[in-house]
Parts: structure tokens; sequence; C-alpha cells
């Protein structure tokens, strides 16, 4: 028992480091929506959300889960082998619900950066783990670092995303109270004004 747990043991201090992070970021997460929720545009029918911001909560729950589950006093590696295969498959699938989603919604128009970070990495992420699931018995140290290298993927990407919500958000909203100003002001820019009060030829 003592040689099968020794190649996970060895990975303690790694997890309950990426997962406590990965619990923290999630509660972050929450304030993120919040933010997101708060200024809103009353258009937006809310697909967005569920294209770009749910996913990031499950890439932070997964870490989590990946973590917890290499910590579990295991007896064999075939039992976590088969819950990392499990949660492989399941993120794949996932991915490709929030391609569907990133698609056929409306309220925003993804880009390069966002279609590399919402869709492409987690695609190699889950399929990542998938794989190293199905070495896991046979190539232990390195399936492991497979899984290693996958949870830090998960952390980074939502990282990546929640700033990305958020810097888009706080923008969006300058240039929404901007406008805002500028109608209350008369509805002419500040540019125009000047060739507004010329005469026409």
């Amino acid at each position: 028992m003592d040689l099968v747990q020794t190649p996970i043991s060895a990975w303690e201090s790694f997890y309950v480091i990426a997962g406590s992070s990965a619990a923290a970021l999630t509660g972050l997460q929450f304030v993120v929506i919040a933010l997101v929720a708060e200024v809103q545009n009353r258009s937006s029918t809310g697909d967005a959300l569920s294209a770009f911001g749910t996913p990031t909560i499950v890439h932070f729950c997964v870490a989590l889960l990946i973590s917890c589950t290499l910590s579990a006093p295991w007896m064999t590696l075939a039992s976590p082998a088969i819950a990392l295969g499990a949660i492989g498959a399941l993120g794949l699938v996932y991915a490709a619900i929030v391609i569907r989603r990133a698609r056929t919604q409306s309220d925003y128009h993804p880009v390069f950066e966002d279609w590399l970070w919402h869709a492409a990495l987690p695609v190699v992420g889950y399929g990542a783990l998938l794989g190293a699931a199905l070495a896991l018995r046979s190539h232990a140290h390195e399936a492991l670092f497979f899984v290693a290298a996958v949870t830090l993927l998960l952390v980074f990407i939502g990282i990546h995303n929640a700033w990305d919500t958020v810097t888009y958000v706080a923008i969006s909203d300058l240039q929404r109270r901007a406008e805002e100003r500028r109608r209350d002001e008369g509805g002419v820019p500040p540019a125009d004004r000047a060739t507004s009060t010329t005469p026409e030829g």
C-alpha cells in the first residue's frame, strides 16, 4: 500500500496550495459576477454571462476538485484514475457546451483572445487530464505532472478570464456613462458642437 500511495503523497503540498487558491478565487469570482450584474446593460440577455462568466467558476471548482481528489487516501491508483478520467471527460463535454453558448449568444462578439482562453485552452486542459488519467496506472510519475499542469492551467485560465471580465465591464460602464453625459448635455458630442453652430452654406 505504501508503494501505491507514494507517487500521489509526494504532491500533497502542491495540492494544498492549488486547492486553497482555487477555493479563494472561486469566492472572488462571485464578487465579479455581482459587479457584472450591477453594471450590466439592461438590453443584455445574460447569454454572455453563461458563456464567459459561469465557466470561470467551473474551472476554479474543477481545480479544487482535482486537488481534493488527489489528497484523498486512495488504496490503489485505479480509483483516482477513474475519478480524474470522469472529471476530464465531463470537462470536455462542458467545454463543448461553452463553445456552443459563445457562438450563439449575441451580447458580445468574441475575438481571438476570447476563443483562446475560453474555448481552446480549456479543451486542451480537460483533454490532457483525461489522457493523464488513462496513463496514471502505467506511468504514474509522468501522469501526475500532467495532472498538476492541468490544475495550474485551470487556475490561470480562471484568473485571466475573471480579470478580462472585470476590465471589459469597467470599460463598458465608462463608455455608457460618457454616452449618458453627452445625452444630458444636449446629445451632441463636444467635438461636433462648434461645427453645429456654423450656418449652412
